[in-house]
């Protein structure tokens, strides 16, 4: 091994389970996957050569099933257990579908759409959670005709053995399922080479060491969080630390503990965790000891950066070690496999301060590099280049056609990370990943993103989703401005805690606020008195009156498992009339409307 980089491990290699494979003959002993209980204390510890032969065995194990070519849904908490389970499968030709065990209804709802979708009754789970779904839901019709089955305590019979065939690049991995944070879950296809491909690319933008470790609490069913958590690791031959996400929702310092106490040298995580570190360092201070300057990156992404988050998280542990280098800002998507740009380790994050007059017509106008926050500035933050054999193109949604840089459009994406398409949705597919550009009908296909972003100096910038723009008066106001706006109204409101869309009420469209506050946002007027300031704030930053603002209590903004706000459930929630007394803190002046407001194709 050189001081500088890591080899890839066989760039011929066809799968990450062949990976393993050469990990556990050449070094068997080392650490692969370290799981912190209360996200502090190791403990369980894979090594190469436990990993592979636990998921050979319960790959035999699958095999013996006959589930093999077939799907299976893996309903595992974060841990090591569904890292087994996950290569197990991939040894078995099981094309396995993970979802975030439910704790309500609505989770139960989503496990039998995805179930339902993927085409398979089985569904590989803990013994833990197993008993709790069958006894906290055994009247569920969710559950009628699904085989929960304990991975753990599979076994083949005692003279099978797993032995092959082994996957092919072009076999199916997996079928990750989109957030949902758009329209209902979609699977998405990924192949060992779309595996193969993103994890290279990813490890020649941010390069692996020897001394590196990845330090991870995303939800590993999640392409983010398998990614970093699983996927690079493993590629890279570097030990990764994982725990789960409620440890640190509950205590966001644990996450930047470990990463000090194991030398964590790459992270990933959405804007609001980064922001939540924030709050914890204003409210108890810093960590006493902490270290981070082993961290070079700390990508952030699954969501919109923030400029004031990538600032304030700089500035609050600068004294800790943390470099402004390491703060990697990135796009990605599942149906990429997960990367398609990001920025340089070695290179501070891009703030581009431009007219936001100009961006809602779809121009971009840089304007003085010291132009402060107002309403006519917005601070864009870039999300890097790509690597590897990656293209992106901007391009007009209506035309097709392609754009040139400083003109808001379309991203698309094009390359060997690109996924398979979406499990069963031939004629999706064919809008979605088989699309020409205007006057290129002879060249290759592309994947459109449905995100809207530019190009500035070779870097992607991303502006919000196609479906999420708010238009008034001709003018495009993304939706993300005007949450970050409402949040500003009040020190108690909390980043991510906001859903701006539009409704139809057969007058006009209205633009509708939906805002998450606890009893410290109300001391100063009331429900009543923090609604007109979020208006003001709204109206001062964005020049936008808003029709309607309902505060809501903490949690009754519908997130996805990468904490991305669901404007269109909120949307949904709303004109259904779920926000009801039980939801909304004090006394709202107004109700509601009937779900009959809305045609079938806008819900």
């Amino acid at each position: 091994m050189t001081a500088t980089a890591l080899a890839p491990p066989a760039t011929s290699l066809p799968s990450l389970p062949e990976v393993l494979r050469l990990r556990a003959r050449t070094r068997p002993d080392d650490i692969a996957y370290v799981f912190l209980r209360n996200g502090e204390t190791p403990d369980e510890t894979l090594t190469y050569r436990r990993l592979f032969e636990a998921a050979r065995s319960r790959a035999a194990a699958l095999d013996a099933a006959g589930l093999r070519g077939g799907a299976a849904v893996l309903l595992h908490p974060s841990g090591l257990e569904f890292v087994t389970t996950l290569l197990a499968c991939m040894y078995a030709g099981v094309a396995g579908a993970p979802v975030q065990v439910p704790s309500r209804l609505r989770g139960l709802e989503r496990l039998r759409r995805i179930a339902d979708d993927a085409g398979t009754t089985t569904v590989l789970t803990t013994a833990t959670v197993k008993q709790d779904l069958e006894e906290r839901f055994s009247d569920a019709p969710e559950l009628a005709g699904l085989t929960l089955l304990d991975s753990a305590s599979l076994t083949a019979p005692p003279d099978a053995a797993w032995s092959g065939p082994h996957a092919g690049p072009d076999d199916i991995a997996l079928l990750q399922y989109t957030s949902g944070s758009t329209g209902d879950p979609k699977g998405v296809r990924v192949t060992h080479a779309n595996f193969r491909s993103n994890v290279a690319e990813t490890d020649l933008l941010w390069p692996c060491r020897p001394d590196s470790a990845v330090v991870n609490w995303l939800p590993l069913f999640h392409d983010m969080g398998m990614l970093f958590g699983i996927v690079l690791p493993l590629w890279a031959g570097i030990p990764a630390y994982l725990m789960a996400p409620d440890a640190f929702i509950r205590r966001p310092a644990r996450w930047l503990e470990a990463i000090s106490r194991f030398r964590g040298s790459h992270t990933a995580a959405p804007s609001f965790a980064y922001d939540l570190c924030v709050r914890a360092a204003a409210e108890s201070g810093v960590p006493e000891g902490l270290d981070l300057s082993s961290l070079r990156v700390a990508a952030n992404g699954a969501e919109p950066v923030r400029a004031s988050t990538v600032r304030a998280f700089t500035e609050a542990y600068a004294a800790a070690g943390f470099r402004s280098t390491a703060m990697c800002p990135g796009y990605g998507l599942a149906e990429n496999t997960l990367k398609v740009t990001g920025s340089r380790e070695d290179q501070e994050p891009t703030v581009l301060p431009v007219s936001a007059e100009a961006l809602r017509e779809g121009r971009v106008e840089p304007l003085p590099a010291a132009s402060a926050p107002s309403e006519h500035v917005v601070h864009a933050v870039g999300c890097g280049t790509t690597s590897g054999a990656t293209s992106v193109r901007l391009v007009d949604p209506v035309s097709l056609a392609g754009l040139p840089d400083g003109v808001v459009g379309e991203i698309w994406v094009n390359g060997p990370c690109v996924a398979d398409g979406y499990h069963g949705r031939a004629e999706e597919n064919l809008l979605t990943f088989g699309v020409r550009l205007a006057g290129e009908e002879t060249r290759g296909t592309w994947l459109r993103t449905g995100d809207l972003g530019f190009v500035h100096a070779g870097e992607l910038f991303v502006a919000g989703r196609i479906k999420d723009v708010i238009i008034r008066k001709g003018r495009n106001f993304y939706p993300q401005d005007i949450e970050v706006s409402a949040e500003s109204a009040d020190p108690a409101l909390h980043p991510n805690c906001a859903a701006a869309f539009s409704v139809d009420d057969g007058v006009s469209e209205r633009l509708v606020l939906v805002v998450e506050a606890d009893g410290r946002a109300l001391r100063h007027g009331g429900s009543e008195g923090l609604r007109e300031r979020i208006r003001d704030a709204v109206l001062d930053r964005q020049r936008l009156d808003t029709d309607e603002v309902l505060v809501v209590r903490r949690g009754s903004v519908p997130k996805t498992s990468s904490g991305k706000v669901q404007r269109r459930l909120t949307r949904q929630r709303y004109l259904a009339g779920e926000y009801g007394a039980s939801a909304i803190l004090g006394s709202a002046t107004t109700s509601a409307p009937a779900s009959g407001s809305t045609s079938a194709s806008e819900a």
